[in-house]
């Protein structure tokens, strides 16, 4: 019987950064997938001869010296995963109440060039920097500093509102809009996402912002190759049904085979509800099962990948955030008849110089029931409704692109798209969930999960863990291998 001193389950971005921190520290590493291709959320697929990204479509902070160069540097990824800086004076654009926002890079630039928009409102976009700055600037973790408390991010952050604190920073309605027009980045819910989530992705993306350049698969290819060579092991088509317990820790996995592969460490790098549905033991208490279960998911999305005739659409080195309601938190309050309220449009980056773009996407949200009637059929079987469905809304969603970008219609060559049942399916993300678990503010303690579980040798990481995106979820990782090595020699040995 095969055996590993750390059994990872599920190869998206948490569990390949913890294989790559404990493969480099000494420890025999197995990462069992269930999907034929790596990656969890990097993953890529191909159409007509293009790559279309699945779930990380743009990263920030990667000029030298900034946190995730530096995350990249210690993970040996910087010569595998080649880059294209966003426009410095507006990498996002919101669109809003019929005119459009730029988002610049670098703090200067940002109230410079929002500020041009709201003349009278500099001292409080001022204000607004200044204080995203100290909330990232006040997390050890964040800062690579060394840690001497529990605490990796201050409790008032967490306790406090992402809506409320850009409502206290201006009275202006449309500048309120335009601070939060970003929201779809962390599926943001007034009165509840908490202010750590909007202070640390604004922060990252203000710093730096750039695109991957012909595919996100390479983060996971490149980490997956240093695993190797670490001596680690990688399953694609290894989905693992069942976790093994004797009566005071986990002993082993079985896989869908039938073959049992023995322990002597845990990591779930999959959606905390589908580890402990796993797991068949008294060591989970009802409490803790019913508590996990009844967490609120982030909403989930329907994506359009468009493949553009050659030649005939103007590249865009920026994103653009499209909102057409009064406030940029309706997005996800849709009905059948005005969806989708809000949507993300994006060029993907084939190589390094462009003038051309060859594809894009359209993200807009969307809630699991719209498509939960065909969630016991198999993906690639489902029934003609179900392609219906999906051919009626991405005509609707490309009604809403063409009335922004007139024109782009006759320019596409071909378009796919997906929903959160095609989320659920290849990332085994609850619902399709977008982001993982909904964090509130208002029950921090409730909605934030540990890396620990009630068993001692099994451990939880991924964007369920500290936060989502790359930056929260390596940090997520971090903080899991931690109970291993201890943080202060991750810490040190990034800071090397």
């Amino acid at each position: 019987m095969r055996q590993y001193d750390v059994i990872i389950i599920g190869s998206g971005l948490g569990g390949l950064v913890c294989g790559y921190i404990l493969s480099k520290n000494g420890y025999r590493i197995g990462i069992f997938e269930k999907n034929d291709q790596i990656g969890g959320c990097l993953q890529t697929f191909r159409r007509r001869g293009h790559s279309f990204d699945t779930g990380m479509h743009y990263i920030g902070s990667m000029e030298e010296g900034q946190i995730l160069h530096r995350f990249f540097r210690y993970l040996n990824l910087l010569d595998d995963v080649k880059l294209m800086k966003l426009n410095e004076d507006g990498f996002d654009r919101i669109s809003f109440n019929g005119k459009v926002f730029n988002y610049a890079m670098g703090y200067e630039n940002f109230i410079e060039t929002l500020s041009s928009s709201f003349p009278g409102e500099r001292d409080n976009i001022s204000e607004y920097i200044n204080k995203i700055k100290d909330i990232a600037e006040a997390s050890p973790l964040y800062n690579l500093r060394e840690i001497n408390a529990p605490t990796f991010i201050e409790t008032y952050y967490i306790k406090s509102s992402a809506s409320s604190f850009i409502e206290s920073i201006t009275s202006n309605d449309v500048l309120r809009n335009v601070l939060a027009g970003t929201n779809s980045l962390y599926a943001g819910v007034p009165n509840k996402t908490p202010l750590y989530i909007h202070a640390l992705i604004n922060n990252f993306y203000i710093q730096s912002a750039w695109r991957i350049v012909g595919g996100s698969d390479s983060i996971a290819n490149s980490l997956a190759a240093s695993i190797k060579k670490n001596g680690g092991d990688i399953f694609p088509e290894s989905e693992v049904v069942k976790i093994n317990t004797d009566t005071t820790a986990a002993t082993a996995i079985e896989l869908s085979n039938g073959e049992t592969v023995r322990g002597k460490f845990f990591i779930s790098n999959i959606h905390p509800q589908a580890t402990i549905e796993k797991l068949h033991t008294s060591m989970i208490r009802r409490a803790y099962r019913e508590r996990i279960n009844s967490l609120e998911n982030t909403i989930s999305t329907f994506t359009l990948y468009l493949v553009f005739k050659p030649g005939t659409v103007e590249y865009l080195n920026y994103n653009y955030h499209h909102h057409s309601t009064d406030s940029v938190w309706d997005g996800q309050g849709y009905s059948e008849s005005d969806w989708p309220r809000s949507f993300l449009y994006m060029h993907q980056a084939d190589n390094a110089e462009m003038s051309y773009a060859s594809t894009a996407q359209v993200i807009a949200y969307m809630n699991y029931d719209d498509v939960a009637r065909w969630e016991k059929s198999a993906s690639g079987k489902r029934d003609a409704g179900y392609d219906e469905f999906k051919k009626r809304k991405g005509e609707k969603l490309l009604n809403e692109l063409e009335k922004v970008f007139p024109g782009i219609g006759q320019n596409i060559e071909a378009y796919y798209t997906s929903t959160p049942l095609t989320y659920k399916d290849y990332t085994s993300t609850k619902e399709g969930s977008t982001y993982g678990i909904l964090r509130d503010c208002n029950f921090p303690t409730q909605t934030l999960v540990s890396q620990r579980t009630k068993i001692p040798n099994l451990y939880l990481t991924g964007q369920n863990i500290n936060s989502h995106g790359i930056l929260g979820v390596t940090i997520g990782a971090i903080i899991t291998c931690a109970e291993f090595l201890g943080i202060n020699k991750i810490i040190k040995e990034i800071n090397e």
